[in-house]
């Protein structure tokens, strides 16, 4: 059955590109007006538009090609009566790249439409117009205008960036036109990728057995927003860990995303950890109502653990890319030649400083899964003993026999202990933090219940004033509409707030990097200009009205 409504992930989509070769125009597809009830103004895109903009170029059409499987989208009708020969090539988008004989069908069209109409321009759509249409141009260029296919398809992630983002499309055209070893590695996938995606349905909209589109799930079919993939990932920023190595491929990259998520319990997409909040003056009470344990909190960076066997280790980042760590053990207890499986770990690398060297090292604070068994359903208490006992012991003892040689290993592996509350003043003074060879900048209140995904209200961080912070994050829009000129505005999002706080005109350098003007209306920002590797933001100290 089909979906009825505007294809996933169309709404915030580009529109249209630029001129490909001087010759192709690539594009979405086009939403007659039976969709206008589903779509905002903002975000239309229907024929009349397409002759408006044309018009406004001053240049002519004479061929539309559409490559959607399906007929739902717009009338055309519509396309005609503006003189442009209308032609349908269906082309799945789900699963499969353009055959040879589709791609043949598409170049003939094109070349016998040239040979006589050479200075009309030719659109071209698929959906989103990145994938289908984007393989076929690129086809086109290399066939019948000799260029090389790193050129053919570096130019039409230029005219429509960024390009075609479906890994497989790009293997299948450097297989086809080149010596199929030099694809290069699909780009970062862009952010209106991830809207109103629908795991149920194609590119086009209509139902399938299994999800598609821009995934990085293996796996199953399941109601999970599709996941990002964050290529180029950087393991432990600043320092150089052997034998780490980013995991890009599929399906083992989707598998492992999705064990961690189904092992913490986390029926959404994304990092599946918990997250603390801050606290204050509301929350503060919990401690009394409640029991809890507390540990300082590092300057480090969050990552969960996977152990799924010998030389299957995996640390998952906050953004949910996976890296895995080679020549790190984990022995079963009950029988140390047996490697621990169907486990998975909390907690965050830091760098101690030893003797005035960088040591990196795994302070592990929680366990959700051990061997198959859900003990993150335990109490807190029980979870501690059972990293103690289960994962720490059993390899200090195969340390202490020679059988493992943490001299090899990636970075060191440590329990992150926790205490009484009362102890919290302690955790701060100089005295303990002098024993700490890395940055303690506050304290971490862990209530003693069950393990919890996502934000998690009952855990609580504090820190000292001059050390709290303000996450903010800049997104870059352009808006526009039907006969008015795109403009670009910069809107600030403060905090966890799905609402901008503040917007201003970005005004852009030759260079083509923003520019961004030191106010927001009247507001007065004083920034730390720090990056924060842990979160990929910058944080605001100060705010000045």
């Amino acid at each position: 059955m089909s979906n009825n409504g505007p294809p996933p992930r169309w709404r915030n989509c580009p529109r249209r590109g630029q001129l490909v070769a001087e010759k192709f125009l690539p594009m979405k597809t086009m939403l007659g007006p039976r969709y206008d009830d589903q779509v905002a103004e903002e975000n239309r895109f229907n024929p009349s538009m397409l002759s408006n903009y044309l018009k406004s170029l001053k240049v002519k059409m004479g061929l539309l090609v559409d490559l959607t499987n399906t007929t739902r989208f717009y009338d055309r009708s519509e396309i005609e009566k503006e003189g442009i020969k209308y032609m349908k090539l269906q082309c799945k988008g789900h699963g499969e790249c353009p055959s040879e004989e589709t791609t043949e069908m598409f170049i003939r069209l094109c070349e016998h439409f040239n040979e006589k109409n050479p200075t009309d321009l030719i659109g071209v759509h698929c959906t989103h117009g990145f994938n289908r249409t984007g393989f076929l141009i690129c086809a086109y260029l290399v066939e019948k205008m000799d260029w090389s296919i790193e050129a053919a398809v570096a130019a039409f992630a230029q005219a429509r960036a960024p390009g075609i983002y479906k890994g497989d499309y790009l293997k299948e055209l450097f297989r086809r036109y080149g010596d199929g070893e030099g694809a290069p590695p699909a780009p970062e996938l862009p952010e209106w990728c991830f809207d109103d995606d629908d795991g149920d349905v194609d590119d086009d909209g209509n139902a399938v057995g299994q999800e598609s589109g821009p995934s990085s799930s293996g796996s199953a079919p399941g109601k999970r927003k599709k996941e990002k993939i964050k290529l180029g990932a950087v393991f432990l920023e600043g320092v150089n860990v052997k034998g780490v190595t980013q995991v890009t491929i599929q399906p083992k990259l989707g598998e492992i995303q999705r064990m961690c998520q189904e092992m913490a319990e986390w029926d959404k997409s994304g990092f599946p950890g918990a997250q603390p909040v801050s606290m204050d003056r509301q929350n503060l009470r919990f401690l009394e109502q409640n029991p809890y344990k507390v540990s300082w909190k590092a300057d480090g960076t969050r990552y969960m653990m996977l152990i799924n066997g010998k030389n299957e280790v995996y640390m998952i980042d906050r953004d949910n890319a996976v890296f895995h760590i080679s020549n790190l053990e984990f022995p079963f207890r009950k029988e140390p030649r047996v490697h621990l499986s169907n486990t998975l770990l909390d907690g965050e690398m830091i760098i101690d400083k030893v003797n005035g060297h960088p040591v990196p090292r795994y302070l592990i604070y929680d366990i959700i899964k051990f061997n198959g068994q859900p003990v993150g359903q335990c109490d807190f208490n029980i979870r501690l003993l059972c990293i103690e006992k289960e994962i720490i012991s059993p390899r200090n003892e195969k340390m202490k026999t020679g059988q493992i040689d943490k001299t090899k290993e990636p970075y060191s592996v440590r329990q992150k202990p926790f205490y009484d509350i009362h102890a919290s003043r302690k955790l701060l003074e100089g005295s303990f933090t002098s024993q700490v060879s890395h940055e303690v900048d506050g304290l971490i209140f862990q209530p003693c219940g069950r393990y919890k995904p996502g934000r998690c209200d009952d855990i609580l961080k504090w820190k000292p004033p001059n050390l709290n912070s303000v996450d903010f994050r800049l997104k870059i829009t352009k808006v526009g509409g039907e006969g008015l000129l795109p403009q670009t505005f910069g809107f600030l999002y403060v905090g966890n707030y799905d609402r901008p706080f503040a917007q201003m005109k970005l005004c852009v350098k030759a260079s083509g990097s923003p520019s961004l003007r030191k106010s927001f209306w009247s507001i007065w920002t004083a920034v730390l200009r720090e990056h924060n590797p842990k979160t990929g933001k910058t944080r605001e100290t100060q705010t000045l009205s």
